[in-house]
Parts: C-alpha cells; structure tokens; sequence
C-alpha cells in the first residue's frame, strides 16, 4: 500500500504544479517517476511495456530538466564520464 500512496503523493503534487495537465497523463508520469529509480536497467524496458498495456494511446510525456540538464552534462565533461 505504501507504493500505492507514493504514486497517489507523486500525482498530486504534479497536478498541483500543472493544473491544466490532463490525470492519465499525470498518473503515468507519477508512476514514472516513483518507480524507475528503483528499477534496475534491464528491468525499464518491461516496466515500460507494462505502462503501454495499461494506458494504451497516450503518448510518453517529456520532462523539461532545463537547467539541470546541461549541468549535468558540463559536470561529467570536466569530470571526463
């Protein structure tokens, strides 16, 4: 049940930050976001035909890490990763 709630937590908040985004989409991301760090590589691509089969139609949403991102990147370039 705990995982259930963390996912139900997840959605709430993101539809507290974007409103205007419809629930399917919100869940799916939410489901996203609180399982794949937990899964291990081999793990995602079965997870992910599981979300298919569950919300069949509605395109993978994109996540805007902006800043976050290219810091990242700079970060393991002069790190040489």
């Amino acid at each position: 049940m705990r995982a259930v709630r963390s996912v139900i937590n997840a959605a709430g908040l993101l539809k507290s930050a974007e409103p205007n985004v419809e629930e399917d989409v919100l869940l799916l991301r939410s489901l996203r976001d609180v399982n794949v760090p937990k899964f291990l590589k081999d793990d995602i691509p079965l997870f992910e035909n599981i979300i298919k089969d569950l919300f069949p139609g509605i395109p993978t949403p994109k996540i805007d890490y902006g800043e976050l991102l290219k810091s990242l990147e700079n970060n393991c370039d002069k790190s040489n990763l």
